[in-house]
């Protein structure tokens, strides 16, 4: 595996990106300390987070993935999961924020109307807007997208898109992306296969070494 030194800095993006089963989510459970590095090392602000409490650790993380989790509740207490003392205010300005709020207010009940445990009373992208909604209320210092928008219509992606803009303004946040169009803007793009980073760089720079990246990037567009 290449090494890879990156800074996490507010704002900075990070896109992991590789074929079906090249370790993505893999690189994203070591992270979240799922599973221990044999090798090397992670810092968190200077720390190895093999030290650290594995609830310290992921309360610095908000997630966003492609299967949304929800519960059985209204949509207030859905939003407020990660923070149960949130006030209302908190509540709806975070919905506000995810771009949510017009949507929740056409429901029959509005933020007191109640889900059922799939949420099968909202459709895919509210659902991705309302835990976009929970994470702007948590506040955590990084982000992990998960192809975020991998399961809703182009108009729904856009609007998820631009929640998605709005949270990532002053975070750190690491992508997983299967369309390469949506990480051209990353600072860093990891392109993994067989459980390892084989390339990295920008997009300019993936592009121009004309490797594994810039094959599946065209190959997107043919």
């Amino acid at each position: 595996m290449k090494d890879v030194d990156f800074v996490a800095e507010p704002g900075r993006k990070v896109a992991i990106v590789g074929t079906t089963g090249a370790g993505k989510t893999t690189l994203i459970n070591l992270l979240m300390c799922f599973y221990d590095v044999d090798a090397g090392h992670i810092t968190l602000d200077g720390v190895d987070t093999r030290t650290m409490s594995r609830h310290g650790l992921r309360r610095e993380f908000g997630m966003v993935l492609q299967d949304t989790w929800l519960f059985g509740g209204t949509v207030a207490e859905n939003i407020a999961y990660g923070r149960p003392d949130a006030t209302r205010e908190q509540i709806i300005a975070a919905a506000k924020a995810a771009h949510a709020d017009f949507f929740i207010r056409t429901l029959p009940k509005g933020y007191d109307t109640v889900l059922d445990n799939e949420a099968n009373n909202l459709s895919v992208g509210q659902r991705q807007l309302l835990t976009i909604a929970r994470v702007f209320l948590a506040d955590p210092a990084m982000l992990i997208f998960d192809e975020a928008t991998n399961s809703v219509g182009t108009r729904t992606e856009q609007v998820i898109a631009k929640a998605m803009d709005a949270l990532m303004a002053n975070r750190t946040s690491f992508v997983i992306a299967h369309r390469l169009s949506t990480i051209r803007d990353a600072d860093l793009i990891l392109y993994m296969e067989h459980g390892d980073i084989v390339e990295h760089g920008t997009h300019e720079q993936l592009l121009g070494q004309a490797g594994a990246y810039a094959k599946l990037y065209n190959s997107q567009f043919a």
